[in-house]
């Protein structure tokens, strides 16, 4: 779809940071009812053994990578190869991107007849994914709040969590680009609310 051509579904883009509570919303929205075709869960699928993209991770990081036992990736082993070095982040981009573009397209024709679908996509800008959007919502909080909540949920080391972060836009970067900034900065939950009144609002064309 051209960007500025009309939709006639509601196609809400959900992003953030990392750790920033996307997740979370996204799945507040399931509840409500929504489809929620989730980026994440796409560039598992795409990491999947048998896989042709699996196959080509392996061939270029050989056992580094490999969950031992199977032909599967280990994803933090591939983790900690990626988010050290800008380049090959680039590359394993460069290979996942195309393919979870192509499952949103498929995913979007299964639901076409839905008046309203939720894109969930952390890499939503950095991938220039906006075109899918009919509006686009950003889970938000504090860039402190973020480090904390990363380390805390992941178990990383304050370096290897702050280097994940890094490896996206920032979210203040982030917060000048999208139609709503949902805020995540209180007591869990507490921004239900918020996002309420935006689901209610009609689609603005």
């Amino acid at each position: 779809m051209a960007p500025g051509e009309l939709f006639s579904q509601r196609r809400i883009g959900l992003t953030g940071g990392i750790a920033s509570g996307k997740s979370s919303v996204g799945r507040w929205l399931a509840q409500q009812g929504l489809p929620v075709l989730d980026a994440d869960q796409f560039a598992r699928e795409a990491l999947a053994p048998g896989r042709q993209a699996t196959h080509t991770v392996l061939q270029r990081y050989g056992a580094t990578v490999q969950a031992e036992g199977d032909a599967a990736v280990d994803r933090a082993a591939l983790g900690r190869i990626v988010f050290q070095d800008p380049a090959e982040r680039q590359w394993l981009e460069q290979l996942i991107h195309p393919i979870v573009r192509a499952r949103f397209d498929r995913a979007l024709t299964l639901h076409a007849k839905a008046p309203a679908v939720v894109l969930m996509i952390p890499l939503l800008f950095e991938a220039n994914l906006e075109s899918l959007c009919s509006e686009i919502w950003l889970a938000d909080c504090d860039e402190s709040q973020q480090l904390e909540r990363l380390i805390a949920r992941d178990g990383l080391s304050a370096e290897a969590a702050q280097a994940r972060i890094a490896a996206q836009w920032p979210l203040s970067r982030k917060r000048d680009l999208a139609d709503h900034v949902i805020s995540n900065r209180g007591q869990p939950g507490a921004w239900q609310a918020q996002a309420m009144d935006l689901l209610n609002q009609p689609q603005k064309n």
